[in-house]
């Protein structure tokens, strides 16, 4: 297997990714997971989660994933392949998450072009039946890690994560965020016509999506200013603006929105 090849950015996920050892870099299977641990659990902190690598060459395969999908999904983890897990999903969020798949898959090949699918993480939300048989809401990311020689996805990082104890509905919306900092599409209608999609503008412009990181990491305005080399009065005046455009009252509306959501 090939190394992982990520440029450093100035998002939350991708300063973590940076500061970790290519886990592909070994062959032990041992220090791949405890290397991936070790990632997930610095970047993804808000709920019970695991992780996958989907190799699609190799899907009806069992797939490197974390031993945390036995406890969380009740899947034996020497065992689980693409397809125990898309069985795991509600029967009514089955299209949207088919759908999902279909337009971000679209406007990765048509807009931001397969070339630079790498720097973008795509994120939705659906239930999965877990361990005990109950339904729960899951934010599936996932960060593509290697493409083909025709720049079709080769291997993907899937991560799942408990967001029950944030919001117990999905909105049914697809995001892709540019972890470099640039265009971004979010809350997109997967089921709307695909060149509307494409014309549709960002609810929230780059330099908020900035802010919104930064907040995310608890920084002050204070602070966010100095890190955009921006104004005090301007972070301010860009945290009113995303708090109207995202229909909150406090930063802590917003976060657990934005987690739920999957933009950040």
């Amino acid at each position: 297997m090939e190394t992982m090849d990520l440029q450093p950015e100035q998002s939350l996920i991708h300063r973590a990714w940076c500061n970790v050892p290519s886990f592909f870099a070994s062959r032990e299977v041992a220090q791949q997971r405890q290397k991936l641990d070790q990632f997930i659990a610095s970047v993804f902190s808000t709920g019970a989660c695991y992780y996958y690598v989907l190799d699609f060459f190799r899907l009806g395969e069992p797939m490197l994933v974390s031993p945390s999908v036995e406890t969380i999904l009740g899947l034996d983890p020497q065992a689980t392949t693409i397809q125990s897990i898309i069985e795991r999903g509600h029967p009514d969020d089955l299209p949207f998450a088919s759908s999902a798949e279909e337009t971000a898959l679209y406007i990765l090949r048509n807009q931001i072009g397969m070339d630079r699918a790498k720097n973008y993480k795509i994120s939705y939300s659906g239930r999965l039946r877990v361990a005990d048989g109950s339904y729960r809401l899951f934010n599936h990311q996932a960060l593509i890690l290697d493409t083909d020689d025709e720049f079709g996805v080769a291997r993907v990082l899937g991560i799942h994560t408990d967001i029950t104890h944030l919001t117990k509905k999905s909105n049914y919306k697809l995001s892709l965020l540019n972890m470099l900092g640039g265009e971004s599409f979010l809350n997109i209608d997967v089921f709307a016509d695909k060149q509307s999609i494409l014309a549709s503008p960002p609810p929230f412009t780059a330099r908020e999506m900035d802010v919104i990181a930064l907040l995310a990491e608890g920084k002050t305005s204070a602070v966010i200013a100095d890190a955009l080399n921006i104004s005090t009065n301007t972070v301010k005046n860009h945290r009113k603006n995303i708090l109207q455009k995202a229909d909150c009252k406090t930063t802590g509306q917003l976060m657990s929105k934005c987690i739920s959501e999957g933009l950040i």
